[in-house]
């Protein structure tokens, strides 16, 4: 496990410190090449877990450069390349390596970790429920219902996370995490 370690922060701060497009895209290429039956899996999770935030920051760096009169496409490459690559990897090498073991080495990084996916599976499962219960109760769809019911999750999630968020830092103050 710790060459694991070494290989996973040596790969890092590589992807991290890569100034060039072209090597940014060999690396991705490589990362594919190790990921050959996962790879149409692993790009849906990353595309998935990127597009709004890219696409957010990708757009509005466009506007500001254009209204300076800059061209945006080659940092935008660059940007969302790197981006994409280091997501990739991170997904790519958790995939095959267990996450609760690699941060075996450190109390606080898996006390850390427990908290994270406790707190993962607790979401995922109420958002599940939630989806169920819609589906129980509502024969046609039709979009303001849709719209309304998205709301009042987005609001039972962001209450529930501001409470747990509170309940998580008193327990980590308790184990003198502050």
């Amino acid at each position: 496990m710790v060459l694991y370690r070494i290989i996973f922060v040596v790969s890092l701060f590589l992807l991290l410190s890569t100034k060039e497009t072209q090597l940014l895209l060999f690396f991705l290429l490589t990362l594919y090449t190790f990921s050959y039956k996962q790879f149409f899996i692993l790009n849906k999770k990353v595309i998935k877990s990127l597009l709004l935030f890219n696409l957010g920051v990708s757009i509005g760096y466009f506007i500001l450069s254009s209204l300076k009169g800059m061209n945006p496409y080659p940092f935008l490459l660059y940007i969302n390349l790197k981006v994409f690559t280091l997501s990739y990897f991170v997904f790519l090498f958790f995939s095959t390596i267990n996450v609760v073991k690699f941060f075996s080495f450190s109390k606080d990084l898996s006390f850390l970790l427990m908290i994270s996916l406790s707190q993962i599976i607790s979401y995922k499962k109420t958002y599940e429920d939630f989806k169920l219960a819609y589906k129980a109760r509502v024969i046609q769809k039709i979009y303001t219902r849709e719209k309304s019911f998205l709301l009042k999750v987005f609001e039972f999630f962001l209450t529930k996370a501001l409470k747990d968020s509170k309940e998580r830092t008193m327990a980590m103050k308790a184990r003198g995490f502050f």
